[in-house]
């Protein structure tokens, strides 16, 4: 690591925790309710954000008063969930009251350490392998106060460094942020789209006249699949088919033309379009589309339906070839079912396109972690002297 960072120990990095673990409101004489305060337990700290919706409790001011003895939260203090899950980290986004539930650790650091930086890089890799290999417990792993205080932590001593790192992390994570945004904007529009499209609501240029109403079976007839068991091949090149996606490959095929799928047992509620050859286990309905209708628009067709309301079982949910045929849809002319699929389709790719770049920004966050957080790679700082380090972190390394 470079010379002019700081190798020590945790504890000595950051200074002392506030823990409330095993506080309860019933050993303060009080109860949940009766409020708005958030209670931040191991449910609501997620990698790198809050979830306020999971699991949340809330409590009144009076249990506030007689919990939060050691200390308010205040904005970007840090957070470290200690079991269940180990390891996640997130900061305090505002300044509203919160209260600590159990298993999260509140960490206020030190002058010399900021606290950005110090969430960064306990979300780094680095980090998060030593609490991983410092970690006990058989169903649930947690970390013991004594082994955090011991993990080693690398960090250079200059705030302005710090800083630097922080910021061009933050710069990645608005980029993902932002990007996550309009996927979500997109899947909505697309939304709209199908809803309009394919009900008829709405008619892309070009078409006109009446819709016919048509039950399913008269489009495509629902096939069953069938065991794996005779035709799965490490080295197959079809893939094996069930509900909750692919589970091998099989050297030969069970149906080679585009076909929607839908669970028979399970999960009957994802739709699936196939345009290569694939094999389908029992578990997973196929189907034979009769020409002219086209395979993609009735997927997307499918896809509107509420499935859970043609559930035939009290246990596992279930579907009938027959029921799904009995359904009745209005189906449009083959030319504009393939307009109004390739539209869908075209939507589709935009999607895909983005997840892409999203999973290529994460890539590179990641790249950028490791390269940062471990001093790999130096930013470019104007002014970072002697003079600009701080001393009492690099003293206190020195005693170390």
């Amino acid at each position: 690591f470079p010379e002019d960072w700081a190798l020590i120990p945790f504890r000595k990095a950051v200074g002392s925790y506030i823990d409330y673990r095993g506080r309860t409101p019933r050993k303060l004489g009080l109860a949940w309710g009766g409020g708005d305060i958030l209670a931040l337990s191991a449910n609501n700290v997620q990698m790198g954000h809050i979830d306020p919706d999971k699991e949340a409790c809330f409590a009144s001011e009076e249990l506030y008063r007689k919990w939060m003895i050691q200390g308010d939260c205040e904005r970007g203090d840090v957070l470290l969930t200690m079991e269940a899950p180990l390891g996640n980290v997130a900061q305090i986004p505002d300044d509203k009251k919160y209260l600590l539930s159990q298993r999260v650790l509140l960490i206020k650091p030190k002058r010399w350490l900021l606290r950005d930086f110090l969430a960064s890089y306990m979300r780094s890799t680095n980090f998060q392998l030593q609490l991983s290999l410092n970690a006990t417990g058989s169903t649930a792993m947690g970390i013991q106060r004594q082994k955090l205080d011991e993990i080693p932590v690398c960090l250079p001593t200059s705030k302005e460094e710090q800083e630097a790192i922080a910021e061009a992390l933050s710069d990645v994570d608005a980029l993902i942020e932002s990007q996550q945004q309009l996927i979500v904007k997109k899947r909505q529009i697309k939304q709209g789209a199908m809803q309009d499209l394919l009900t008829g609501q709405q008619r892309l240029p070009g078409f006109s006249g009446e819709w016919q109403l048509k039950l399913l079976g008269q489009c495509l007839i629902i096939a069953h699949g069938k065991s794996q068991a005779g035709v799965s091949d490490l080295n197959g090149i079809y893939p094996i088919l069930a509900t909750g996606g692919q589970i091998g490959t099989a050297n030969r095929f069970i149906y080679d033309r585009p076909s929607v799928l839908i669970g028979r047992k399970g999960t009957i509620d994802q739709p699936r379009f196939m345009d290569t050859p694939f094999w389908s286990v029992d578990t997973l309905f196929y189907s034979l589309i009769h020409e002219p209708n086209s395979a993609k628009f009735l997927f997307y067709r499918f896809c509107l339906i509420d499935w859970k309301q043609h559930n035939e079982a009290s246990g596992v949910p279930s579907l009938n070839a027959k029921t799904i045929e009995r359904i009745e849809i209005k189906i449009p002319s083959q030319a504009e079912q393939t307009a109004i699929a390739t539209v869908l389709s075209d939507m589709d790719n935009e999607i895909a396109d983005l997840q892409t770049r999203l999973g290529k920004t994460r890539d590179l966050k990641q790249g950028m972690m490791q390269a940062l957080l471990t001093g790999r790679i130096r930013l470019p700082l104007d002014a970072v002297s002697e003079t600009a380090r701080d001393p009492s972190l690099a003293a206190l390394a020195r005693k170390v």
